[in-house]
């Protein structure tokens, strides 16, 4: 099967970015409504802007193509741009909320959506094996350089936790996963299997305020293109997979022209 028309792909997005900057929104979501006429597996998140964007409802997740495609596109710059510029330290709040609830050392942990590998350096000495999945080739290349995970995988964090050996993990972090996916459910089905009893899993979300989520099922694209979820989502959630919340903490997960993004780093735990 052919794949997309990339000029006229590549055309239609740069149309909707002019648009966006001029503030043309019946303009914008006309170019994104073809972009995904064009290339239906969507590697230009056009669904996501139309969401952002107010024309559309928030799709359950983002495609897989667009975010692999981000993610390759950023792979040299993405350290740099993430924690330098953007101050993004969620690894680190991970490994300090671990060791303040005293949790750990664990045998096998899971680095969902493992990127570069920072969260891999935050717990390093603190997970004796350590496994990243993740949907970009080229953030991979970057995190097997670093040797601090046994294994690492090319694939979609949602699939992986849904195929793994139940049981196989006594941690399980998801730091800047969230962000990316609408519909939790699938992902925390996933995740409470894959635990073994007494396992612990820490996740980062994003937020907006709570009139944001109304009418909505606790979550949404919000104008960043990306996905923010409700603090009782989560719990409920996570309660309704037998996890318990040990921790909910708000915190800021990145800085966006200068302004703090709020969310939260949640750790549940499968009771032994």
């Amino acid at each position: 099967m052919s794949g997309p028309d990339l000029e006229a792909l590549e055309e239609a997005y740069e149309r909707g970015l002019a648009a966006e900057r001029a503030g043309d929104v019946p303009a914008a979501a006309a170019a994104w409504r073809a972009c995904l006429a064009i290339d239906p597996e969507d590697r230009g998140g056009a669904a996501i802007r139309l969401a952002a964007l107010d024309e559309a409802p928030s799709p359950e997740r983002a495609a897989p193509a667009y975010v692999a495609t981000l993610f390759d596109q950023h792979a040299e710059s993405f350290e740099t741009t993430l924690v330098l510029s953007l101050g993004y330290a969620v690894p680190e709040r991970i490994a300090e909320t671990l060791d303040r609830l005293g949790l750990g050392p664990f045998a096998h942990g899971l680095d969902l959506g493992c990127g570069t590998g920072l969260v891999g350096e935050a717990l390093e000495g603190s997970v004796e094996i350590l496994d990243g999945v993740d949907l970009s080739e080229g953030m991979l290349e970057i995190a097997e350089e670093k040797e601090l995970y046994a294994a690492l995988y090319a694939g979609d964090a949602v699939a992986f936790v849904e195929q793994v050996e139940a049981g196989a993990y006594d941690l399980i972090a998801a730091a800047d996963v969230l962000p990316y996916l609408g519909a939790v459910e699938p992902l925390l089905r996933g995740v409470a299997r894959a635990l073994a009893p007494g396992g612990v899993v820490v996740l980062s979300t994003e937020t907006l305020d709570r009139a944001a989520f109304d009418g909505t099922p606790g979550w949404r694209v919000g104008p960043k293109r990306r996905y923010a979820h409700a603090l009782s989502l989560m719990e409920r959630l996570l309660a309704a997979r037998g996890l318990v919340v040990l921790a909910a903490d708000p915190v800021t997960v990145r800085y966006e022209t200068g302004e703090a993004v709020p969310g939260h780093l949640i750790v549940g735990q499968r009771p032994g």
